[in-house]
Order: structure tokens, then sequence, then C-alpha cells
């Protein structure tokens, strides 16, 4: 099903659920449109519509949701990853899933499979909150690489990383050449507030090696699901977090890493003077956005709001980015796996 848009109509929404369904055994739910208009989440950020057509469906007998992570593949279409380790191919302008295909370790065991980003030559980078772990995956799913992560940020005892708080976004830098991981949470020894980026750099024709890595401070009380390269040398990055009988928090923020000092031999953060972390901009609140008709299975401060976990800058305009977001459904009846579509301008 296409995302709600400004000028969605009843006629469009069946349409597009026709395609959806068409593309193989995924099982849609009613197509069902809004009238209302996309609108405004603030001056830098316009929400165009959203998606529920894949929330509790499945595609050649495999759940389709759990959406951690998003890229746009070397053909335009959408890599959609799952935590459980499944990696979806899907249309990128009706979302159906044309794809599906599951990842392991080299040992065969399952991942806990939470940031994507397609190289260059079509590989896969994913990344594993289990150890945690970059590998480097073939379109048929093959492990062909796995990159060496700091000591510090393996989780506990091994390292100072708690688990299943490790890399969450993963984005490839501009040229290809530099990748970056965010961590979600902080390390044990850094301020609670403070998590860590750490990178990975490339000469032509060379394997990523450790690089620099930065300290990126976030709201209190909440993390990072993800972050996404703008082009010009900033990030993207999302905030996220959870309140009980509240719900979702969900921020997004324009961060620049490009004057950071690198904390890579700083022993634990806790903003001492002399360290210069990520700077960022708030862009949007998403509870500021018009709800544009969605509904929600448990309180939240808006009812558009959900577990939102994934991103993808999916074009560039004039210092517009098209970007897609995605929830995390968690598998839970109480959650709901929706996609979003946004236009970003960029402050200078």
């Amino acid at each position: 099903m296409r995302l709600r848009t400004v000028l969605a109509s009843t006629a469009a929404a069946l349409t597009a659920a026709t395609c959806l369904t068409a593309a193989g055994p995924a099982t849609a739910g009613p197509a069902t449109a809004s009238a209302h208009r996309g609108g405004s989440c603030s001056p830098s950020v316009t929400l165009d519509g959203f998606s529920d057509a894949l929330d509790k469906t499945e595609f050649h007998g495999t759940f389709v949701g759990n959406v951690s992570a998003l890229a746009v593949d070397r053909d335009g279409s959408l890599a959609a990853l799952s935590d459980r380790s499944s990696l979806f191919g899907l249309d990128a302008r009706t979302l159906a899933p044309r794809s599906v295909i599951a990842l392991a370790d080299e040992h065969g065991a399952e991942l806990d499979s939470e940031g994507l980003a397609v190289d260059r030559d079509g590989t896969r980078l994913v990344t594993s909150e289990t150890e945690p772990s970059v590998r480097r995956y073939s379109r048929d799913g093959r492990v062909l690489e796995r990159l060496p992560v700091p000591s510090a940020l393996l989780v506990a005892p091994a390292g100072r990383a708690t688990a299943n708080l490790t890399f969450e976004g993963l984005t490839l830098l501009p040229g290809g050449h530099t990748l970056l991981a965010a961590m979600e949470s902080a390390i044990s020894g850094d301020s609670p507030d403070i998590v860590r980026f750490q990178t990975w750099r490339r000469a032509p024709g060379a394997p990523f090696t450790p690089a620099a890595q930065y300290g990126y401070r976030t709201d209190a009380g909440l993390g990072v699901p993800e972050v996404q390269a703008t082009g010009d040398g900033r990030l993207l990055v999302l905030e996220r977090g959870f309140t009980a009988g509240v719900g979702n928090t969900v921020r997004l923020y324009l961060a620049d890493p490009r004057r950071a000092t690198d904390t890579g031999g700083t022993e634990n953060l806790t903003g001492q003077r002399g360290v210069r972390l990520i700077t960022k901009t708030l862009l949007a609140d998403l509870a500021d956005c018009p709800s544009l008709g969605a509904t929600a299975k448990q309180p939240q401060p808006n009812p558009l709001l959900d577990n939102i976990e994934a991103m993808a800058v999916t074009g560039r305009d004039h210092g517009t980015l098209r970007t897609l977001l995605a929830s995390d459904d968690n598998q839970n009846p109480a959650q709901t796996t929706r996609f979003y579509r946004l236009r970003i301008r960029l402050p200078h």
C-alpha cells in the first residue's frame, strides 16, 4: 500500500493495497485512506504520509515486522532489516515485499540485527547487538567479513557495554570511505547521557579498520536507535524513549561530528572540559507532527507515534532530504509496524 499522502483517496488506497497483495503471499489488512492533509511537524520537517499496510503481515512464511533498519539498495529498491535475522527487499513506492533472506553469524546462529548499510558494491553491512558486531554479507546472505570492534564497546564482561544497548545505527559517510555505528546507550564509566559513535575507515581496495570515535549527548532518558548521513558530513540522529502509560518520545536531530574530539583514547566520557562532543540541533519532536488520522494501540502523546527505530534518506532535492522512517512492532499486538515519509529541510 502507498503511504497515506496529501491527496490520498479511498480509490488510491484500494489500488495500492492491490499492488501489495499482488507482490506475493503478504497478508495486508484493509486499505484505509486518510482524508487529512499532510503537514508540518516543525519549520524543518514535513510529514507527507504514513502506512500501516505491512503491520502483522507475512511474506513467504516470514513475519514482516520487527523493522530495525532501512537502506536504499543499488537498484533504488528498499532493504528493510528485521532484528529477528531477516532482510527484506521492498518496493520503494508501494512498500510491497519482493524478497526475503535469512541472516546468521559465522556459526549459523541468529542475530540481534539492528543496523544496515548497503555498500557501493551491493554487499550489506549489518550490526548485531549481541556482541556487538559488524558483518558484511553478500546479497544472498553469506558472511563475507567481520569488522574489528574496540574492546570497550563489547558487551560486559568482555567490554563495558550493556547487552541490547549497543550498535543500533549504521551509515556510510559521503564517499564511502567511512562507516559509522551509533551505540544506543552509554557504556559503563561514561555519563549516562553520552553515547559513543564509532567509525571505521578504509583506503581504496583495503578493508575497514577502526578509526575515530566521538561522544554524543542524548536528551535525558532517550537512546539512539538510528543515524543516517546527510551527504554533507553531518548526520540525522533519531533519539527515542518509552514511558509506560505515556508512550514514545521520538526526536529527530541534525548532528555535526566534524569538529568533535576523537574520544577513542578517552576512558570515561563525563562531559569533561577539553572534550568536544558532537553538536546537535533539534529538527522536530515527532509528537508535534499532524496525526493524519492515525490510531494507536496503546497510550501515545500523538497516535501517530510508535516504536520508531529505522530511518533511510531516500532522495535529495536542493537541500531537502526525502526520508523514510519505520517502527519496530516487536511482534507485539500492542505495537504497529508503521512507515512514515518525511521531507527534511536542512539548516545551513
